[in-house]
């Protein structure tokens, strides 16, 4: 008999990501010469998905293969022994960047099939220039297809189809960021919170969600800066303990159950609701090279923990946070986005 999986639905942005690898970032007017560029798979919701599958599953065997078809990807979870079963929701436009996202979501295990292909619109894009010396970017959105998700278009889906929204059946956790549309992420966590399906909401880029956002939100996941916008502070206020604790309190005081917030180097904040599970987890130790997709990289792991959280067991997120570090860890290492993240059994 099969054993029914975890399911992870994921709802948001698909990019093309252009990187320039440069000796410095460039100041005012400063024209530089790169020392490479690269074209690859990106955005944060399709980053996220590809964290989930990739760090369910161990790496595929070279006389295997993965079937590309966007009704049959993620089909043979079992199959491939992968913890969950990962859903990819967003827009693509009608261009050869779109059929490579979906090809490539497919090929690392993610079921595609909620991935629309919009006539007349461009992927979105990404212009990503990493310091080589420290592997920190600056990333500039062109947003195209992602944005052509709509509020009603949301709601629509979710009430005429039933729950097709959330993914091939029932789902365990819906992820989502601020790359589309935030009409479009705030309608879908109503109906999240309508079906009882618990929501891991990582608000990048920040912009200001209204309060009703952090009722009932399961986890919140940030980073000092997402953190400090959101909380309504200066960042400075993050530089100790005590700061991080009163903003985490903040949030959990508008309803939200888990509090994540990502300080980089410095490790990793934590608060759960009710303020007594709390603490600063220390950073993994790590030579970085390109620090795009760390943080997905930590989602990813971090869901799959909450996932896995069986009936009547209590979710311990201090051990997801460790764990979820010790994946960016390994993701920092290395150079590029999707290509960046482990596999599960790159991990043991």
């Amino acid at each position: 008999m099969a054993t029914t999986i975890p399911r992870i639905t994921v709802l948001g942005s698909l990019n093309i990501d252009l990187v320039s690898y440069v000796p410095h970032h460039p100041l005012p007017g400063e024209t530089l010469t790169a020392n490479s560029v690269a074209v690859s798979t990106g955005g944060k919701g399709a980053n996220q998905a590809v964290a989930c599958a990739k760090l369910s599953r161990s790496r595929p065997q070279p006389s295997s293969s993965t079937s590309s078809s966007s009704t049959e990807a993620g089909a043979n979870d079992a199959e491939t022994h992968a913890t969950a079963h990962v859903s990819m929701l967003g827009a693509v436009g009608d261009d050869s960047y779109g059929t490579l996202l979906r090809t490539n979501l497919a090929a690392h295990g993610v079921d595609v099939s909620g991935v629309s292909v919009r006539a007349g619109l461009k992927t979105g894009m990404a212009f990503i220039v990493v310091d080589a010396p420290t592997g920190q970017n600056r990333i500039i959105l062109s947003p195209e297809a992602n944005h052509a998700i709509t509020a009603s278009e949301v709601e629509d889906v979710a009430g005429e189809l039933g729950g097709k929204l959330w993914g091939l059946g029932s789902v365990d956790l819906l992820i989502m960021q601020l790359e589309i549309p935030l009409a479009a992420v705030l309608a879908a966590l109503k109906c999240a919170k309508e079906r009882g399906v618990n929501v891991l909401l990582n608000p990048a880029p920040a912009q200001t969600l209204p309060d009703e956002a952090y009722d009932g939100l399961a986890h919140l996941v940030v980073n000092e800066t997402e953190a400090a916008m959101l909380g309504g502070c200066e960042v400075s206020v993050l530089d100790d303990e005590a700061g991080l604790e009163s903003v985490a309190r903040g949030f959990v005081e508008k309803g939200v159950k888990n509090v994540i917030i990502t300080l980089g180097g410095r490790g990793v904040y934590f608060m759960s609701e009710g303020g007594g599970k709390k603490g600063l987890v220390p950073a993994e130790e790590a030579k970085v090279v390109d620090t795009t997709a760390a943080g997905d990289t930590f989602v990813g792991q971090y869901a799959l923990e909450a996932v896995a959280v069986k009936e009547g067991e209590e979710f311990d997120v201090e051990r997801a946070v460790r764990k979820a570090n010790r994946a960016s860890a390994r993701t920092v290492e290395r150079a590029g986005a999707q290509d960046s993240i482990p596999w599960r059994d790159e991990l043991l």
